[in-house]
């Protein structure tokens, strides 16, 4: 459990594990986001009018959901999320991958040593592949190894 100095509360651990991604055509983005090589975990009709579809990139603990009839989530405007971070260990690996998927890429970017590349999925909804250099990964962050210090 996390600690709060100021008012000596505990806080328990909350993860996060599901992201709303707001789309306009759920077979579409069904179609985009496997060709991305993300895993299908859910894709079922509860009820009348409501489609629930899940897919967790690869390696991640988080989930993103998207359908029809669920209330704010699916009121959500398509391609309004941006900046969603796929943190990755090689970003030239993980780029080249997508697009020999298929998927659109923007060059790599190359800011202060953290490197970046984007690509949307067909509503423009954002993503960032983020790559720290092996020498400043932090114990607790993505792809730490004590031999990289």
């Amino acid at each position: 459990m996390a600690e709060n100095n100021k008012a000596n509360i505990t806080v328990p651990e909350m993860k996060l594990e599901l992201v709303p991604v707001p789309v306009s055509d759920v077979d579409r983005a069904k179609a985009f986001y496997e060709k991305a090589g993300f895993t299908l975990g859910v894709d079922t009709r509860p009820s009348e009018g409501m489609r629930v579809v899940q897919f967790t990139p690869p390696g991640s603990a988080c989930t993103i959901v998207f359908g029809t009839g669920m209330g704010e989530i699916t009121a959500m405007t398509p391609g309004s999320v941006k900046g969603l971070h796929l943190v990755v260990d090689d970003i030239d690996t993980a780029r080249s991958t997508l697009i020999k998927r298929g998927i659109e890429v923007d060059e790599i970017t190359d800011f202060k040593s953290v490197k970046y590349a984007s690509f949307s999925d067909p509503d423009g909804n954002s993503w960032l592949l983020q790559e720290f250099p092996p020498e400043v990964r932090q114990p607790g962050q993505s792809f730490f190894k004590e031999d990289d210090k």
